[in-house]
């Protein structure tokens, strides 16, 4: 006896094989958070702190990033221009900033080229959500 499979059904298969060929490992989609710590330590951490206890150094403790407004760490002096941004720190805020800070914000004490990969940019924010929740 011979199994036949409906046209439908092959191409339901065809289409699975397809996307599952395409889809790329979630890591990959969401950042891996080792990277990014050794991106933060090479790039970040010399201005930064993630640790509340750390307090500020050159530039604001990061503790608390997500959800919290640019220009409102308590007790860092930003500049008028982060403060007047009314940007939301979230992953997709953090996409756009991370490329090229003074872009976004021009005014910003930041002095920070950016990051141009966008795997970095992703793994740095994964290592962020992590170390400063």
């Amino acid at each position: 006896r011979v199994c036949r499979v409906e046209p439908a059904t092959r191409n339901s298969v065809h289409t699975y094989r397809r996307r599952l060929a395409r889809s790329v490992p979630l890591q990959q989609k969401m950042g891996d958070s080792k990277k990014g710590m050794k991106i933060f330590k090479t790039k970040c951490a010399q201005c930064h702190a993630v640790d509340a206890a750390e307090g500020h150094k050159q530039g604001p403790n990061l503790h608390g990033l997500f959800g919290r407004m640019a220009g409102t760490a308590d007790g860092y002096s930003y500049s008028s221009a982060n403060k007047k941004s009314g940007i939301e720190w979230n992953k997709k805020s953090l996409m756009k900033y991370l490329i090229n800070p003074k872009k976004m914000i021009p005014g910003t004490k930041m002095v920070f080229a950016g990051l141009k990969k966008k795997g970095d940019r992703k793994d740095l924010i994964a290592y962020l959500q992590e170390s400063t929740a």
